[in-house]
């Protein structure tokens, strides 16, 4: 009797019930995954969002105490990211350099390499600054130092109004 008591016993713990208990696990991994899934999802929109919101016309007409312009422009196509910046004395004395480069975001951050037009080449960072932008803009390559002037720390743009 005894051992028919264990064999109850046994039959009793794996009944239909406990089979329901056995799939909560996997309805809780899935639901888990699926919400990992979203979110993913969300960030990759957002950061899309946040990509797109840099996108513009920048530009100081008063740059070097009011002697030069200084314009950039940020552009995106798909994923990817560019920027693109010209600078002139205006007595169009001197280099005018124009340079472009592939930009990514990280952030509140928006970084960039580029190579101008005498050959210099280096890296930059723009952040924001309310509407306008702060730019900083490194040479690591100098083949023309004329060029120099118009790369600086933390240089105001504002954004140029679409017509």
């Amino acid at each position: 009797m005894r051992q028919a008591h264990k064999s109850e016993l046994m039959a009793r713990t794996s009944n239909c019930h406990d089979v329901s208990l056995m799939k909560r696990p996997l309805w809780f991994l899935r639901s888990f995954t699926a919400a990992i899934v979203l979110l993913a999802g969300l960030s990759v929109t957002t950061q899309a969002a946040d990509s797109s919101s840099w996108v513009g016309q920048y530009r100081d007409d008063k740059f070097l105490g009011d002697r030069a312009v200084f314009q950039l422009s940020i552009e995106q196509s798909g994923s990817a990211m560019q920027v693109s910046f010209d600078a002139a004395w205006d007595d169009a004395h001197g280099a005018a350099p124009e340079a472009q480069g592939p930009a990514t975001v990280s952030g509140s951050t928006l970084t960039f390499k580029f190579e101008d037009s005498f050959g210099n080449s280096g890296t930059g960072t723009i952040t924001r600054a309310g509407s306008d932008i702060l730019v900083t803009i490194n040479p690591s390559h100098v083949a023309d130092s004329r060029c120099l002037v118009f790369y600086g720390k933390n240089m105001r743009l504002k954004r140029v109004a679409k017509k």
